[in-house]
């Protein structure tokens, strides 16, 4: 650490997390017609998860939240490319993205 440096705190983490997670929450619930955007907004909660693991893996000085983490990456990895796709096959057979359109899919 360099001459000076205040360490960060276990609470700035959280309040970044915390932050990540009300945007991804709202990014959610106030968006309904892009699935881009609400996929986008999963990746942001894991990432708050992400976050809170690693943290608090460095507080306690334990791996297991870390090695959680990378498990966490890895689920948002194959959501990413599994959700992505299915979109794009989604978008060349309807011409649109939006969620109401899902919707009728239902049979």
């Amino acid at each position: 650490m360099q001459d000076g440096a205040l360490p960060v705190s276990l609470g700035s983490y959280l309040a970044v997390a915390a932050v990540l997670l009300v945007i991804g929450v709202f990014g959610i619930f106030l968006n309904r017609k892009n699935i881009i955007i609400i996929l986008m907004s999963i990746e942001l909660i894991l990432l708050a998860v992400n976050i809170n693991l690693v943290a608090f893996s460095a507080a306690l000085n334990d791996m297991a939240g870390q090695v959680l983490a990378m498990f966490v990456l890895t689920v948002a990895a194959a959501e990413a490319a599994i959700g992505l796709a299915i979109v794009v096959v989604y978008s060349r057979n309807r011409g649109s993205i939006e969620v109401e359109d899902v919707n009728l899919m239902k049979g």
